[in-house]
């Protein structure tokens, strides 16, 4: 299947999630996962109309960054080192991986520093698994207060991951919880402005992490094929 086909099915699979849930298509955007990817595929996805790009390790996402010549909106999806920040602020808007107060603390500093703000999610681990990272739900509100009067670091939503499973609908109770965390937190008025946004659901769950609110998908294995998206 060629690239632009994978997109053209991406597209059929979220349109008919957001008909089953009454969402309306523009509220989903798609994050194209391309850490596995060549230059040259990256390059073409973006020709293609993808126009976010998620990347997971800086060393390997700032060679591509720079021979594209900035071209598109990068997401920084992986697990974020505080040494590591210098590396990204500037080129990544988005960083998905928020989760503690010192990672927090060096993006504002790096910044502030550039004279840019970034968006961020914060990573809340809802299904409790000791492998993955992020801020158990119960912390979320305590971080967020910690953070809400940083001038450089907006925080925009909440980003989970799922564990993954052989049946889809397995995932829901994870992606359902995330965003009722988020509307309790937004009920809590703790951020300067209300969480609107959702980053969950990947290549074999994203039609379920839609029909529970998500408002970015990261794809990988559906757009650039098999092999190439862990």
């Amino acid at each position: 299947m060629s690239l632009k086909e994978r997109i053209q099915q991406v597209e059929r699979r979220i349109q008919a999630a957001c008909e089953r849930s009454g969402r309306r298509r523009e509220d989903v955007s798609v994050v194209a996962v391309t850490k596995y990817v060549s230059l040259e595929t990256t390059g073409l996805l973006l020709d293609e109309g993808i126009v976010h790009i998620g990347e997971n390790r800086p060393q390997n996402a700032v060679p591509k960054w720079e021979a594209l010549e900035g071209r598109g909106v990068w997401h920084f999806i992986g697990h974020l080192q505080s040494n590591k920040v210098k590396d990204v602020i500037g080129k990544f808007q988005y960083i998905h991986s928020l989760d503690r107060l010192s990672l927090a603390k060096e993006l504002e500093k790096r910044a502030a520093a550039q004279g840019i703000t970034v968006s961020a999610f914060l990573q809340v681990n809802v299904s409790g698994e000791a492998s993955k990272h992020g801020v158990r739900p119960e912390e979320a509100a305590d971080l967020l207060r910690e953070i809400a009067s940083y001038s450089h670091v907006r925080i925009i939503g909440l980003m989970t991951m799922a564990p993954i499973e052989d049946d889809p609908e397995q995932t829901r109770p994870v992606f359902r919880g995330l965003r009722e965390l988020r509307d309790r937190l937004n009920a809590q008025q703790i951020t300067k402005e209300p969480l609107t946004e959702l980053s969950m659901g990947m290549s074999g769950d994203f039609e379920v992490a839609i029909e529970e609110g998500a408002t970015w998908v990261r794809l990988g294995t559906l757009l650039v094929g098999k092999g190439e998206e862990t």
